[in-house]
């Protein structure tokens, strides 16, 4: 069964773990110096909150696959809708190793659909420090954005640059 994906940029990230465990009933499942992560069931949601220097806020929208049959799934309807996607592949990102694409909707909200394939020790890479098949093409990452879990500007349907 899939699960929503919400990442929230954050710039007090004890704060914000003390609001969302308070609001979840449920402490992190995950918690790093710069990143918590809550694997809920009731809502079933994977919600991360950093604070990696990004503006606060929504940082991406997306849906987790359970195994890679979902995630073709998921790959085909986006193909379907005609959303042009930014194919990563497998990476390093948010403390997780991951398979991924993004795609933005017609108002340019970053979607990242993915399956996680185990945890990582490090939050992933930043830019300049990608390994050249990591690297999101056509979707340069604005500085002190999170780097790897957040391209500034993913394709829109429309084929307008979502971010300017």
């Amino acid at each position: 069964m899939k699960r929503l994906h919400v990442h929230l940029a954050v710039d007090d990230l004890q704060k914000a773990i003390t609001f969302y465990s308070t609001l979840f009933a449920a402490g992190p499942t995950t918690t790093k110096s710069d990143y918590a992560k809550w694997m809920l069931d009731d809502p079933r949601v994977n919600f991360a909150i950093s604070a990696r220097g990004g503006r606060p806020g929504i940082q991406h929208l997306g849906i987790q696959a359970e195994d890679k049959t979902e995630l073709d799934e998921v790959y085909e309807r986006l193909s379907r809708a005609g959303a042009e996607t930014l194919e990563e592949g497998e990476t390093t990102c948010c403390y997780a190793r991951s398979e991924k694409s993004w795609v933005a909707d017609p108002v340019g909200t970053n979607w990242e659909v993915f399956r996680t394939m185990g945890e990582s020790t490090d939050y992933g890479h930043d830019l300049g420090e990608a390994p050249e098949t990591a690297v999101i093409a056509n979707a340069p990452h604005e500085a002190g954005d999170g780097g790897c879990c957040t391209p500034r500007a993913a394709p829109r349907p429309d084929g307008k640059a979502c971010c300017g």
